[in-house]
Formats: structure tokens, sequence, C-alpha cells
């Protein structure tokens, strides 16, 4: 863990988030800037700064996170469309740098 992540102390219960799903590998939760009527984030519960920053091992937490997103986006009923996303590196917009999933949904 990265003691000065805002993502990190989220996993960790140190800072507030509406939490949807968590288990011992990822989390996922609200985005406190919405750019849709759902905008979930689904992080690794390890601290991984950006998709540049994987390692080989990481290849089968990052087929989790789409499971959990897939999972995430049928609890909020929007199954039926919706985007996965990720930001890599600040040219791309990235601003918080621990590794994240967007999930936006309910927006055509």
């Amino acid at each position: 863990m990265n003691e000065d992540c805002k993502f990190c102390k989220i996993v960790q219960g140190k800072s507030e988030a509406e939490i949807v799903y968590q288990d011992d590998a990822a989390t996922a939760f609200w985005d406190i800037h919405p750019k849709a009527p759902v905008h979930i984030l689904i992080v690794p519960n390890r601290h991984i700064a950006s998709v540049n920053d994987m390692q080989p091992d990481d290849e089968t937490l990052m087929g989790h996170l789409i499971w959990v997103a897939k999972e995430v986006a049928r609890q909020q009923n929007t199954q039926k469309g919706y985007r996965l996303m990720v930001n890599t590196g600040p040219a791309s917009g990235q601003v918080v740098f621990h590794l994240h999933i967007h999930l936006l949904g309910r927006r055509p």
C-alpha cells in the first residue's frame, strides 16, 4: 500500500467512499466526480500506479478486475450497455496514480 494514495486509503477504510463491491483483490466505489449516471471505479487492493507498472503476475488480477466490472454493471442494472475505460499516465488524463477502471453506464 502507498500511504499517500487516495485509493489505497479507501481500500483500507481510512477514507470515505461509497463502496459497492469489495473482496480480497479488488474494491469498487462511486466516483466523486461522475461523468455518467453510473460512474464507478474498480481498483486493485494492492497499489499499482498504472498499467505501465503492471508485472507479469498481475495478468490474473486484471482479469479479475474486468470480472468485477461485469458484476458491478449487473448490480447497477447497466449490463445492456456500459463502457470500461483505463487511463494510463498524465497525458491520458490519469489523475490518481493507482490503477483503476472506470465503469460508465446509463448514458448513450
